[in-house]
C-alpha cells in the first residue's frame, strides 16, 4: 500500500510529468511495516510527554527525524541503512534492548519469559547491533526518549589485542559503546568495579549490561576459597553460570567444549583461558550454540547470567506503573 499510494496520487495527467504541482501524503500509523517502507527522513514521531503532576495535562511533542542525526555523515547514513534492514518496531516499542550478537537475540526472549513475566506482556524491540555500532543509535534513542537496555561485551584488550578480563592488569575495553555512550569508561578495572547505579545514563533512560564476576561453588584445592572468574562474552558467561548443567550435558560444538572443559582436571583459570581461545578462534559457533540449546532442552532449565538478569530487572522496574 505505502509503496503505491504516492504514485497513484500522481496519476492525473496534470501531475504525472509536471513539476508545477506537488503532492503531499500524510499517513498516521502504528504499523512498523508502513514505517519501514518510507525514507527515515520523512518520519515524524509523536512522543508522549507526561505531566509532572495531576495538574499538568499530558501532551505530545513531534520529533522531526530528518534532524535527529544532524548532517549526513557516516553515523546518519549507517543509522538509516541499519533501520532499513530491520523492522522499525522500535518506534512503537515500550522499551528497546540492543544486543551484541545472534546468540543473545535468540535466548534473551526465553530469559524474559522465564524470569520476567511482566516484560512478556510489554512491547520489547530486540535489535542485534553489536558493541561497536550500538552507540550510533544514541541520537535516535535520546530523541524518542526510549527506555533502552544495552547488553554488550567487556571486550577487554591489551595493546588492541583481545585478552581475558582480569583486574589490576591495566587492560582497557575495545567496546566503543562503553567508551562513548554509557558509562563512558575505558579501563577494565573501572568497568568491573562500577556500581549498578552508575551503569545508568544521566537521563535515566539508558542502562548498560556487560559481563561481571561469576563466583562458582568450587573451593580452591589449596586455600579453600570459592573460585571466581571474569567471562569475556555472553557464551562463556552462560556456560559458567550454568556450570552443573553443562558438566552433566554433552552435545555439539560449544556445548561439547563446555562439557569437556568442566569435566577436566584443569584449574578454573586454565578452563577460562581455554574457552576464551576457543571462542576467539570460532566466532561462527555462537548462533549454532544458541540453536543447539533450544533443540536440546527447554531454556527454562538455564539460569540467566547475572548481568543480563540485572539489566532486564531494570527494564521491568522502568515499565512498572
Amino acid at each position: 500500500f505505502i509503496k503505491k499510494a504516492y504514485s497513484i496520487l500522481r496519476e492525473h495527467n496534470s501531475l504525472k510529468d509536471s513539476n508545477q504541482f506537488r503532492t503531499q501524503l500524510i499517513v498516521s500509523t502504528h504499523s512498523n511495516h508502513v514505517a519501514h517502507e518510507v525514507e527515515f527522513t520523512s518520519l515524524r514521531y509523536f512522543k508522549r510527554k507526561l505531566g509532572i503532576d495531576d495538574a499538568e495535562i499530558p501532551v505530545s511533542e513531534v520529533v522531526n527525524l530528518s534532524e535527529t542525526f544532524g548532517k549526513k555523515d557516516k553515523t546518519s547514513k549507517f543509522a538509516a541503512r541499519y533501520l532499513k534492514t530491520t523492522h522499525c518496531d522500535l518506534f512503537f516499542a515500550d522499551a528497546v534492548i540492543l544486543v551484541e550478537g545472534s546468540a543473545e537475540r535468540i535466548l534473551i526472549p526465553h530469559f524474559i519469559r522465564k524470569d520476567f513475566p511482566r516484560l512478556s506482556s510489554s512491547y520489547l524491540s530486540i535489535l542485534e547491533i553489536g558493541g561497536s555500532h550500538a552507540h550510533r543509535l544514541k541520537p535516535l534513542v535520546e530523541d524518542l526518549s526510549l527506555i533502552t537496555l544495552i547488553i554488550t561485551d567487556l571486550d577487554s584488550v591489551k595493546s588492541k589485542k583481545a585478552v581475558l578480563p582480569e583486574l589490576e592488569k591495566g587492560y582497557k575495553t575495545g567496546n566503543t559503546t562503553l567508551i562513548n555512550w554509557c558509562p563512558e569508561k575505558e579501563e577494565i578495572d573501572d568497568l568491573i568495579n562500577l556500581s549498578e547505579i552508575n551503569k545508568v545514563s544521566t537521563n535515566t533512560l539508558v542502562r548498560v549490561a556487560y559481563q561481571t564476576k561469576i563466583e562458582l561453588n568450587i573451593p580452591d584445592e589449596k586455600t579453600g576459597d570459592i573460585k571466581s572468574v571474569y567471562p569475556y562474552t555472553f557464551e562463556d558467561s552462560l556456560g559458567f553460570t550454568n556450570w552443573d548443567y553443562f558438566k552433566k550435558n554433552n552435545g555439539n560444538g560449544f556445548i561439547k567444549k563446555l562439557n569437556t572443559e568442566f569435566n577436566s582436571n584443569e584449574g578454573l583459570n586454565v578452563i577460562a583461558k581455554n574457552l576464551f581461545e576457543y571462542l576467539k578462534d570460532n566466532g561462527r559457533i555462537k548462533a549454532p550454540f544458541a540453536l543447539d540449546l533450544l533443540f536440546m532442552e527447554d531454556p527454562k532449565k538455564l539460569q540467566t547470567p547475572d548481568y543480563i538478569y540485572e539489566g532486564l530487572k531494570w527494564v521491568e522496574d522502568k515499565l512498572t506503573p
